[in-house]
């Protein structure tokens, strides 16, 4: 049997099973985003939710696996649906290890905390936010929907609710102007939060995205490969006394790091430190080009 997977995931959720609730974003305006783009959003009925995970049981049997449910911004649903949808879930998976889903942080924000607290009862594990800066300048910028003080309530609100809370970041984001209140601010907003995990990601420039269309008319100047490198090491500097595990789990990104802040925090510093004093003495080739994706 066939049922819908949603086209996204996290990379962390590589062999989880995958189900969709919604489609697309409600958002869906974010300047460097085009995952969504020409996708009208819809949330799929409890009734379709059930049909998918009776096919998805047909298919994978009831075996020990992970599960994620997308598209953009699942909590937006009704959280009676979210409920049963969830609760259904694990009555035919019973021997799921964890099931998670993305999040947006506005949506969350304006959540009463009982809502998150329902569904972490029914078996939500992990929420995926795309926190992509801390600065409120920026974040107006790339039109993010939310300000620093909605990214610290919808993080705090979801560690309350006893849901762990993966934090994602977009290094680069800033520009070659912006890096330094992009890293100071994030992590600002991170201590604040203290997510289970700070996920980074590489800034990749989208054709068709407004972001594409500033750099090309010269309004937008990326951040070149030092500046990056030296914005992903303040960032670790300014993250203090927290416990989340730091990733760099995507093909983006430039360097792969990852540690505990707790324990790995100077080694992932002087990882960051022999990188870039390796580039600083070529920093006479760098340049300002960006990273652009290829749109199939």
């Amino acid at each position: 049997m066939v049922y819908e997977l949603p086209p996204f995931r996290p990379p962390s959720e590589a062999y989880s099973m995958l189900l969709r609730v919604t489609r697309g974003c409600p958002w869906n305006r974010c300047t460097y985003c085009g995952m969504y783009k020409g996708m009208k959003f819809e949330t799929r009925s409890v009734e379709e939710m059930k049909a998918d995970i009776d096919a998805a049981l047909e298919f994978y049997g009831d075996r020990a696996m992970n599960v994620f449910i997308g598209d953009a911004d699942s909590p937006v649903i009704k959280t009676v649906d979210f409920v049963e949808i969830l609760r259904y879930l694990r009555s035919k998976f019973t021997r799921i290890h964890r099931v998670t889903s993305y999040g947006r942080a506005k949506t969350i924000a304006l959540m009463a905390p009982e809502k998150l607290k329902r569904l972490a009862e029914a078996g939500l594990d992990r929420l995926h936010l795309g926190l992509e800066t801390g600065d409120p300048n920026l974040l107006q910028y790339i039109k993010k929907g939310a300000t620093p003080e909605h990214m610290i309530e919808a993080g705090r609100k979801i560690k309350a609710a006893g849901i762990e809370l993966s934090e994602y970041l977009m290094l680069g984001v800033g520009g070659s102007k912006g890096w330094e209140s992009h890293a100071r601010e994030s992590a600002r907003v991170l201590n604040a939060i203290v997510p289970d995990f700070i996920r980074v990601r590489t800034m990749t420039l989208i054709p068709g995205t407004p972001m594409f269309e500033a750099y090309e008319k010269g309004e937008y100047l990326p951040a070149n490969v030092l500046e990056m490198l030296m914005e992903e090491r303040l960032l670790i500097e300014c993250l203090d006394g927290i416990g989340s595990e730091f990733h760099s789990d995507h093909v983006s990104n430039l360097v792969p790091v990852f540690g505990k802040f707790m324990g790995d925090k100077p080694q992932m510093l002087e990882t960051l430190d022999r990188i870039i004093e390796r580039v600083e003495k070529n920093k006479d080739k760098l340049t300002n080009e960006p990273r652009i994706a290829t749109v199939m």
